[in-house]
């Protein structure tokens, strides 16, 4: 997806799909909250050891804040973090999870051509078309 390039920062290193990302996401998606890294943890189902770790690595890289207390958060300042999780939410809106992922699609009440020989169709084609050139 192009990005206007007054607004890139290719300094940011996250990649979606990446646990750096989705912590990153969750964080400035809920960002009046701060979250423990066992919040963390469970909210996005990562191993513990992945989350301290990760968490830390973005602190220490100014991407998330981290109070006196333990708890992370999303820093007010960084617009550029801002407009990639916004960009994320605008792609899942877009192709992701418009349905749960073990529904099953409903099966359509009349299919196209349903119970009719390729002859009987082509019969009814060349029958709409001449309408059509009517």
């Amino acid at each position: 997806m192009p990005v206007p390039l007054k607004h890139h920062n290719a300094e940011l290193s996250l990649r979606p799909g990446t646990t750096k990302s989705d912590l990153v996401a969750y964080l400035y998606q809920n960002s009046e909250w701060g979250y423990s890294p066992q919040e963390l943890k469970e909210a996005l189902d990562i191993p513990r050891g992945t989350a301290t770790t990760t968490l830390k690595r973005l602190h220490d890289d100014d991407y998330i804040g981290k109070a006196h207390d333990g708890y992370y958060y999303a820093l007010r300042e960084r617009d550029d973090i801002r407009r990639y999780v916004s960009s994320l939410n605008q792609v899942d809106r877009l192709f992701g999870h418009h349905r749960d992922a073990d529904a099953t699609p409903e099966e359509p009440d009349k299919q196209i051509g349903g119970g009719r020989t390729d002859e009987v169709l082509d019969a009814e084609l060349t029958k709409l078309e001449a309408e059509v050139d009517e």
